[in-house]
């Protein structure tokens, strides 16, 4: 599976710097109403529940952002059903800046996984911009016989549909990962769906569940306790805060990378001036060393791309993750 990056990844201070210009012949042109953005606290409705694999580096985001902007930017978490429930809340409001998303792989699958929703996972938002990305880590409980990617295989081929694995619910990037691994060791599990990786995660470490394929920066915390067990990481190279764990190429799956990523979206319609002010405030609280040292720490790459950047992205991850909904046969379970 197949997952580049579209775009030239310049530093963040580059990006900055290569845009200063243009940003300053903008704001004499601009109209009153984006003159003024934002007058008012701004709302970005996470479609994840707190504690997730996206909502921490979103708040250090938010937090740096909200002083940039000189406003509130408060954080409105509504999981569920794969995203859609807090994507439809933005879509269908008012294209004004107020009111954001905070997009991930799981939109990108959204627009496959379910094709009778009320409103189009892509194309009925503005892309702002991508913001960062990490790999997904495959972790079991510690109580499941198996230390290697190759042995739980073996393990699963002689119990088949009997190893559980969560997910933060149908449709995530979590599933996805997950069923594009079973489909390629041609093994089945069984699907355990949460709603948000939190009570997901408290399942796995209590041996509910043996099986999931999250982000790494959420489970660094409990891999080091050793409350669970990292196999290997979905990413093309291993993870620096996971050196001693193998990638899933390395593990037997050549061509295997899948990552979580993270982006800002409005409804389409909003402005575009407000859309560069908001683009150009991201980049900069990218480039503080509060976020800095946060994605570090939670072994997040910094993405911050131009706006027009993360909508060709955004098409490239639907189309390369309904190839593997086709390939593996993921359904809604």
């Amino acid at each position: 599976m197949e997952q580049s990056i579209h775009f030239v990844r310049l530093p963040v201070s580059r990006r900055l710097a290569l845009r200063s210009g243009a940003a300053a012949a903008l704001a004499s042109v601009l109209p009153l109403h984006a003159q003024d953005y934002p007058a008012r606290p701004i709302r970005v409705i996470v479609p994840f529940s707190p504690g997730g694999a996206v909502d921490g580096p979103t708040r250090a985001v938010a937090q740096e952002l909200g002083k940039r902007l000189n406003q509130q930017v408060v954080i409105d978490n509504r999981p569920g059903a794969g995203a859609t429930i807090g994507s439809e809340a933005v879509a269908k409001a008012a294209p004004d800046g107020y009111t954001l998303l905070l997009a991930s792989q799981t939109n990108a699958i959204s627009a496959t996984l379910y094709p009778r929703l009320s409103f189009n996972p892509i194309d009925d938002f503005a892309p702002i911009s991508l913001i960062g990305r990490e790999p997904g880590v495959l972790v079991v409980n510690p109580s499941l016989p198996v230390k290697t990617v190759k042995e739980l295989v073996e393990l699963a081929r002689a119990q088949p549909g009997k190893i559980d694995f969560a997910s933060s619910g149908n449709g995530s990037g979590q599933h996805l990962f997950a069923a594009q691994f079973l489909s390629m060791a041609g093994i089945r599990m069984n699907h355990v769906p949460y709603r948000g990786s939190g009570q997901a995660t408290t399942d796995l470490i209590g041996g509910v569940v043996s099986m999931g394929m999250p982000g790494v920066a959420g489970m660094l915390s409990h891999i080091r306790a050793g409350k669970l067990r990292a196999l290997a990481v979905t990413g093309e190279r291993r993870s620096p805060q996971l050196p001693d764990v193998p990638t899933m190429i390395e593990s037997g799956f050549p061509g295997y990378s899948a990552y979580v990523w993270l982006g800002l979206l409005a409804p389409k319609g909003t402005p575009a001036p407000i859309i560069e002010r908001l683009n150009r405030e991201v980049l900069a609280a990218l480039d503080t060393p509060e976020v800095k040292g946060y994605m570090a720490n939670a072994s997040i790459e910094a993405l911050g791309s131009t706006p027009a950047e993360f909508g060709a992205f955004f098409r490239t991850e639907r189309e390369t993750w309904a190839r593997v909904i086709r390939e593996s046969g993921a359904k809604l379970d």
